[in-house]
């Protein structure tokens, strides 16, 4: 990617749609970032900005501002990875490589936070403190946000921030939001153990089919009845297997699914009567079962007095800032949270399908946006930070 001029505006306008389309033809998975990760360091080394080592195998963490130790300290997150998706969008920059797309829109993420970084460090002079940028890899698998943090990249930071692109949202819009934004995603594996036998004498055995049937009724009741009407939770299964042929009785039957909650209380509550029901309902059929929890992310819940930066940040930057409606997708943005204070929102981006699509897409426009926004927002954010800080010390 070419040096440009990036004062002026349709200059970098088409610097973060090349980054963009860089990265949208070479998708990588989690963990497989290698490629992205040498590009992300390139573009960074090119603009200035410092990277900073913290043994992390893919991803990148860089700094703007002020040395460690003169200043508050605040970071924002991009995420990098890709999805193992095959691409049915046709565009001329669509992936390169089979069975793999940035159909969630990290690449966005990824070209709007480089583009935050160069500008910045144009504007280095007027930072209070400094800027921790966190390319983190991983998050369609949940893991990357604790490699950053047993890293140590989180260390000494007052504030985190990111985002994740909108589809249902005009271009210009941010979606701000104090509290739950997005849900805990676990998921689980329940194995039903029975006693095989003929089709033909089912009484010989111990269908543990009969049984996955009634665990998939009963389940049903968890969020109707033992969840309160002004919170939320799904339980869902959506997998069920059992079986080899037509006329056999298994011995075993497995069924997967995840459930989504919005707050911590709910989420424990949910989980623990889950396997309450999946075994006393095994037991009541004379079989027997055990849960395998897939722990997800907990949910992301935004800082009440950060939420209100990032509004005004808005403002700043000329978007609209709106309360989004709160997304059951998961984001393990939420562990940094349980760290720091922070605030994750919702970019609008205007595409034609939602998440995880074959033809996802957005519109490219709100790149520069995007950038401009987390601009002002680093801004901001230090600047209260900084004066919070005075005010402490002072009182």
């Amino acid at each position: 990617m070419a040096n440009q001029a990036r004062n002026a505006a349709p200059d970098f306008d088409q610097y973060l749609i090349d980054i963009r389309r860089h990265l949208h033809q070479y998708p990588e998975l989690s963990n497989e970032e290698f490629e992205t990760t040498a590009a992300i360091r390139r573009w960074l080394e090119e603009a200035g900005v410092r990277i900073a080592d913290y043994g992390l195998a893919t991803g990148v963490i860089a700094e703007i501002g002020k040395p460690a130790g003169e200043g508050p300290l605040i970071a924002i997150r991009a995420d990098i990875d890709a999805l193992p998706i095959q691409e049915e969008t046709g565009l001329p920059f669509a992936s390169r490589i089979e069975g793999k797309m940035h159909a969630c829109g990290h690449d966005f993420h990824t070209a709007s936070i480089i583009g935050a970084a160069v500008l910045l460090k144009q504007r280095e002079h007027e930072l209070n403190g400094t800027v921790r940028f966190l390319f983190q890899p991983a998050e369609e698998k949940a893991q990357g946000a604790l490699k950053v943090i047993e890293s140590g990249a989180l260390n000494g930071v007052q504030a985190v921030f990111g985002m994740h692109n909108k589809p249902n949202l005009p271009v210009g819009v941010v979606g701000v939001k104090e509290g739950p934004l997005m849900a805990a995603a676990d998921g689980f594996i329940v194995e039903v153990d029975g006693v095989g036998t003929h089709a033909a004498v089912p009484e010989a055995g111990n269908d543990p089919v009969v049984t996955a049937a009634h665990i998939v009724t009963a389940l049903q009741s968890i969020v109707s009845r033992n969840v309160g009407t002004l919170q939320s939770a799904v339980v869902s299964v959506t997998k069920l297997n059992s079986g080899t042929t037509w006329n056999v009785v298994p011995d075993k039957a497995v069924l997967e699914g995840t459930i989504r909650t919005f707050e911590e209380d709910v989420r424990q509550k949910v989980l623990a009567r889950f396997e309450e029901v999946v075994i006393g309902v095994a037991s009541a059929f004379g079989t027997t079962a055990r849960v395998r929890w897939i722990q997800g992310p907990p949910p992301v819940y935004n800082d009440k007095q950060l939420a209100v930066v990032a509004e005004e940040a808005a403002e700043r930057a000329g978007l609209t800032a709106i309360v989004p409606v709160p997304s059951p997708a998961g984001e393990d943005f939420s562990f940094y949270q349980k760290q720091v204070p922070g605030v994750f929102v919702f970019m609008g981006t205007a595409g034609p399908q939602e998440w995880h699509h074959p033809a996802f897409d957005l519109d490219e426009r709100a790149l520069p946006l995007s950038a401009g926004y987390f601009t002002e927002l680093a801004l901001l954010a230090l600047e209260q930070l900084k004066e919070t800080t005075a005010g402490r010390a002072n009182g």
